[in-house]
């Protein structure tokens, strides 16, 4: 770290003979000698022009595929060039958490002007400023849903996989029973044995629903909600975010607590993060919700201001009182999801949603027109959808040599298909001739 660290060897020695040590070894003589590290061999440093070819040489090893046609919890959209512009300035980039308000009310401005985003989003009354991403989101809100004699968790099998393990790794931290509602056979949620499980468990605290749900289809919402409801439980609900162009919003299907992953607002790929969770939830619940919540308020001329609110978390409440220990929040990508929605603008984004929507139904009726490659499940869809498909693997890996990044595969030979604004239909009719090609060649064994 000293080479890292601006100061002076005299500066360092000073600080040495503070602690009454005169050497950095004998500010470290209580680690064990057999833990410490005797030859630390690093290479020596490089110009910038050698780091960057180094860089970039990495990153060539890197496959980008022109053409993807998958989403599974990540999706390709595209972010205008003034996201990019905006959120890469440097007060923003190198902005620290709002401790002091009256020198970030630049940075609190961004995060409450997120909140509200959210909030018109969701249809719900309060927002956090942000979770580390979707699957933690989810975990949070279910264990948002904790009250005295109520902790049983149950959670729809429809859900992302990775989201359902999240919250059964909270649960299982927290000593909560956890039931996973089975699918039906038609690919959503089956409400009848949700009803059947809750039937008399006075200990059911939430129900978590994903919708669209992990193959895309669109859940009963407010079924599920009703029956939640009707067994003293709270509903939490799973978004993509891009699916409330078009779609009714959280708040007015009758869900309690509004969570997903943020990624498709304004945020790349990159590679598998750094991604953002959003929440929001009804007022009765704002002070379970985790992390911050920045208020407006006046500042004493009367001018508006904007403050921290609520820190419900351990680092400003009682340990045993706090409702969360989420240490920090995704200020940066909350930044970018607030400026891609200001810059999209409510009809730019219901419009992307729509293309999204539209797109994803010309590529399920082209594809599953295909021999072996039938519709699994014939419910209404977002922009995601399942197909059977004779030999996934082999089929993936055609379609990567003509430079497509094919759809996400499921057990029993079939694959998850996703769509969005950015496929175009020369790129889905290039993909289905692919595919027909398979089917002329006898199908594939």
């Amino acid at each position: 770290m000293g080479s890292y660290i601006p100061n002076t060897e005299a500066e360092r020695l000073r600080m040495l003979a503070f602690t009454g040590r005169k050497s950095i070894d004998e500010l470290f003589a209580a680690v064990p000698e057999a833990t410490r590290i005797k030859d630390l061999r690093v290479d020596a440093g490089m110009s910038e022009l050698e780091v960057s070819r180094k860089l970039g040489a990495l990153a060539d090893e890197n496959k980008v595929f022109p053409v993807m046609f998958r989403g599974a919890g990540a999706y390709r959209h595209y972010i205008p060039a003034a996201v990019k512009r905006i959120t890469a300035n440097e007060s923003f980039v190198t902005a620290y958490t709002p401790y002091q308000a009256e020198i970030s009310q630049g940075l609190l401005q961004s995060i409450f002007e997120y909140q509200s985003m959210v909030c018109e989003l969701t249809g719900m009354d309060v927002s956090n400023a942000s979770i580390y991403d979707g699957a933690s989101a989810a975990a949070e809100g279910v264990n948002m849903c904790r009250d005295r004699g109520k902790n049983g968790v149950y959670v729809s099998a429809t859900a992302h996989p990775q989201v359902i393990e999240t919250v059964r790794t909270y649960c299982w931290a927290y000593g909560l029973p956890l039931t996973v509602v089975p699918e039906g056979r038609d690919g959503r949620t089956d409400l009848a044995a949700l009803q059947e499980k809750l039937n008399g468990d006075k200990n059911a605290a939430c129900f978590y629903l994903q919708n669209p749900n992990f193959y895309g289809l669109v859940e009963d919402v407010p079924k599920a909600a009703s029956t939640v409801h009707d067994a003293g439980g709270l509903l939490v609900l799973g978004v993509n975010p891009m699916s409330l162009g078009i779609m009714e919003s959280p708040g007015v299907c009758g869900a309690d607590i509004a969570v997903g992953e943020g990624q498709p607002l304004g945020l790349p790929l990159a590679f598998g993060g750094p991604y953002l969770g959003f929440m929001a939830c009804k007022s009765p619940l704002m002070r379970k919700l985790p992390g911050r919540i920045v208020g407006e308020t006046v500042d004493a001329a009367g001018e508006r201001a904007f403050v921290l609110t609520l820190q419900a978390r351990e680092q400003h409440i009682r340990r045993e009182k706090a409702s969360s220990n989420v240490c920090s929040n995704e200020a940066h990508c909350a930044l970018t999801a607030a400026v891609y929605l200001a810059v999209m603008g409510e009809a730019g984004f219901a419009e992307a949603s729509r293309q999204c929507h539209a797109k994803a139904v010309y590529a399920a009726r082209r594809i599953s027109a295909i021999g072996g490659f039938p519709l699994v499940f014939n419910g209404e869809f977002f922009n995601e959808f399942v197909t059977g498909c004779p030999n996934v693997e082999t089929t993936l890996t055609l379609l990567e040599r003509h430079g497509i990044l094919g759809g996400y595969p499921l057990p029993d030979k079939r694959i998850l298909w996703c769509v969005t604004e950015l496929n175009t239909k020369q790129e889905i009719d290039i993909l289905v001739s692919i595919l027909e090609r398979l089917e002329t060649m006898g199908g594939i064994k």
